[in-house]
């Protein structure tokens, strides 16, 4: 029997969108996992979070487990901000919030900025799972084009301009992964970051930049878009997932002063005291940039096996964008339907995922798919091409293969 639940307008209406998660693939035992956006398991400091909460306990015993928690929480906070330094943006403790990892952020964000009237301007490829937290908001999107340099920056100023001309609503807020984007791979240049900047301030609207992966570059780091921000319309939001540990869930938004308050007004959580106070015992007296080096050589091998490996399996009229950081590699395989086609490589014993499902409109998704080199190892990643190779030996079409 189903209750008639007083559910929010807000509620009912984003209940019509697909359920979250419809991406995640059921993956069979033994199955090669490249669709996984993971670290590699080796890489998680396991033994090291072990040591961090058995030192945390004996230090501080019962404190880390109560509400207001562990003194060394504010120690967090100093390491993100000295990491946020590093990196050309000096921030104090009121443009600061830690969040229960980026999609926490990302929702913040969201709840406090766009309604039902807000659009929202997104790259097309982008993240699926903000796609799914935007959705919950606002129906009314700009997709943006992406090419190997990431966010086309003259389509984006077209479709402004072309929106302006129109009296249509333009957008309250742009969200982009410019660094080792999430599925292309693809970085976006100093010019185009300089461009959006630029837009911003014209059209005036805010920028979400998402940098889940920008710490792990195969050579010199991308400049930060908030780190070139004179106007304070960027909210940067990083995570330690993909570069510590994700079940930590430790994420932060740096931004104006005013936007980080009303955020803070509605996290209400008390800050998730424990994974909070083993993150800082953890961080104590790590070389965090050895730390960063020991992950970037890695992901980099990994990277280039699976790229030699596309190279000598896959179909010449099967084409894929090369990261310089990151997890991830984007391809496309003319005349295929992703989507159709997975059930064969995962029966072959091999899994990515279909590019339809980060695309609002999924159709412009058909011929793509997304493998990330972060999880598996390298004897796997190259077994994982093969079998991919011959699903789609046998699926392209003839004039393309």
């Amino acid at each position: 029997m189903k209750h008639n639940f007083p559910f929010s307008k807000d509620i009912k209406r984003a209940f019509q969108n697909d359920p979250p998660g419809q991406w995640m693939t059921v993956v069979p035992t033994g199955c090669i996992r490249l669709n996984s956006g993971y670290p590699q398991p080796v890489l998680v400091p396991s033994i090291e979070i072990k040591e961090a909460v058995a030192r945390l306990i004996d230090e501080e015993q019962d404190l880390p487990l109560h509400y207001i928690g562990s003194p060394r929480i504010p120690e967090l906070k100093k390491f993100i901000q000295q990491r946020m330094q590093k990196r050309g943006v000096v921030l104090s403790e009121e443009e600061l919030l830690i969040t229960s990892g980026a999609c926490q952020a990302i929702d913040l964000i969201s709840r406090i900025l766009l309604d039902d009237e807000a659009v929202v301007a997104i790259e097309a490829p982008t993240y699926m799972e903000a796609l799914e937290v935007f959705g919950n908001y606002t129906e009314h999107f700009m997709d943006v084009p992406i090419d190997a340099n990431g966010l086309d920056t003259d389509r984006f100023e077209e479709m402004l301009a072309d929106k302006e001309a129109k009296g249509e609503t333009l957008p309250r807020l742009l969200y982009t992964i410019p660094t080792f984007q999430n599925p292309t791979g693809t970085t976006m240049t100093l010019e185009r970051r300089k461009k959006v900047l630029e837009l911003a301030e014209r059209y005036d609207f805010l920028i979400l930049e998402d940098d889940a992966y920008g710490e792990l570059a195969f050579g010199e780091q991308a400049r930060l878009l908030k780190a070139m921000d004179p106007g304070n319309r960027v909210l940067y939001v990083g995570s330690l997932s993909k570069v510590v540990a994700p079940g930590m869930r430790i994420g932060w938004v740096a931004g104006a002063e005013e936007l980080v308050t009303a955020m803070d007004w509605f996290k209400k959580d008390l800050h998730h005291p424990f994974a909070q106070a083993t993150m800082a015992s953890y961080l104590e007296g790590l070389d965090f940039d050895g730390h960063l080096q020991e992950l970037q050589d890695a992901y980099q091998r990994k990277s280039s096996v699976m790229v030699a490996a596309l190279e000598k399996f896959l179909p010449k009229s099967v084409s894929w964008y090369t990261p310089s950081g990151g997890y991830f590699v984007w391809v496309q395989v003319p005349g295929v339907d992703t989507v159709q086609m997975l059930p064969e490589a995962l029966a072959a014993g091999v899994a990515y995922v279909p590019g339809r499902y980060f695309f609002l409109n999924q159709e412009e998704g058909r011929e793509f798919l997304r493998l990330s080199f972060s999880y598996a190892d390298e004897e796997q990643i190259v077994k994982g091409i093969e079998l991919l190779g011959q699903v789609i030996g046998r699926t392209v079409p003839q004039e393309n293969n």
